[in-house]
């Protein structure tokens, strides 16, 4: 057979270790083994959310509703805009390979910041199209620089805010500037994942009606707890909602994904008590580490980047005492792991073990 030749070179995406694999690794028992690697909600999902993918277990033999109707609606109806602004996916990464499929390929580029999310990159160099890097700042996006790095070729610029792997967050206005820069001929990806944890969020919807060229993404994986069922969502406008229909493949949002959803945006208790946790991790860890003299970065996500010299030996050593975290050289990050918020049991544990390793 004859590969395509983009593929020679394609980096894999390397996920957050499963919990089971681990255990099989280290022949440890599986409740003994903490997972702080993948931003995952460690108070679970919804109960409203469960209950309702309960009763949608006994139709499971039907296909799914392939437009999302009732989902679709509540959303639109939350957000303020018509239900022909959204386009679901299998986790908002589907979404980035719907604008990939749509506007990339030969002689064209995407503009992403250092650190960015590994995904944007490697869809870019799939489609044949080429990644121009913008060199971070203060390991955040240098938005005003990446605004002068646009070239006529640009088709997509990403925007991770805040930013995965950093948990940096841009200011309003220099992502308003940006939103205000960006060409006509180029496609505005703010990746909006984290958003629901900032406190002061810069609502970008009212946008879309005048900047057809905007494209938002936000996801149920993070502070929802659906990351098992895989749904992510872009909001945009109408007639590129409609160019990403063409390439989205039919029955791509399960039944299960759609029931779990829907209950989960109406559990406000759930949300709450989530950001409450998530707020007290990260200043516990900020204080904690620092007490320690490891780096951080000041985090606006669900986790936390730490400077811990040698990041893939931490990383192992941590393994072996139980606690799972996120080796960043795949990053450029050689020196760090990505830690993300847990319990507050959790964190202690987590701590407990850099402490051992100090």
């Amino acid at each position: 057979m004859q590969l395509n030749p983009q593929l020679a070179n394609l980096p894999v995406y390397q996920p957050g270790r499963p919990l089971e694999e681990v255990a099989r690794e280290l022949g440890l028992p599986l409740g003994c083994l903490i997972k702080l690697a993948s931003n995952e909600n460690p108070l679970g999902p919804s109960p409203k959310a469960v209950e309702a993918m309960q009763q949608t277990a006994s139709q499971i033999h039907l296909y799914p509703d392939g437009n999302a109707f009732y989902l679709r609606n509540a959303i639109a109806e939350r957000l303020g805009v018509d239900a022909n602004q959204l386009i679901f996916g299998n986790g908002s990464n589907e979404i980035i390979e719907f604008v990939a499929h749509a506007l990339l390929g030969p002689g064209t580029n995407i503009v992403v910041s250092q650190y960015c999310f590994a995904i944007y990159p490697i869809v870019a160099h799939l489609t044949g199209s080429d990644c121009i890097a913008v060199p971070a700042k203060n390991y955040g996006h240098n938005l005003p620089a990446m605004r002068e790095a646009i070239t006529p070729d640009t088709s997509i610029v990403f925007v991770a805010n805040p930013n995965n792997p950093t948990g940096t967050l841009a200011s309003h206005e220099d992502v308003l500037a940006l939103v205000d820069a960006v060409p006509e001929h180029t496609l505005l990806v703010m990746d909006e994942a984290y958003f629901e944890f900032l406190e002061s969020p810069l609502d970008l919807v009212p946008r879309l009606q005048e900047k057809p060229n905007l494209l938002l993404m936000r996801t149920f994986s993070k502070i929802y707890g659906l990351a098992g069922l895989r749904i992510g969502y872009g909001i945009g406008h109408p007639e590129f909602i409609a160019a990403l229909e063409k390439v989205r493949q039919p029955f791509n949002l399960n039944a299960m994904a759609q029931a779990a959803a829907l209950a989960a945006i109406d559990d406000t208790d759930h949300l709450e008590a989530t950001r409450a946790n998530n707020a007290a991790g990260l200043e516990f860890f900020e204080q904690t580490l620092s007490e320690l003299n490891i780096e951080t970065v000041a985090s606006h996500a669900n986790f936390i980047l730490a400077n811990v010299g040698d990041g893939a030996s931490t990383f192992q050593k941590l393994q072996e005492r139980g606690v799972i975290t996120r080796p960043m050289a795949g990053y450029q990050l050689p020196e760090w792991i990505r830690i993300s918020i847990g319990t507050p049991a959790e964190n202690q544990r987590c701590l407990a073990a850099l402490r051992e390793l100090r």
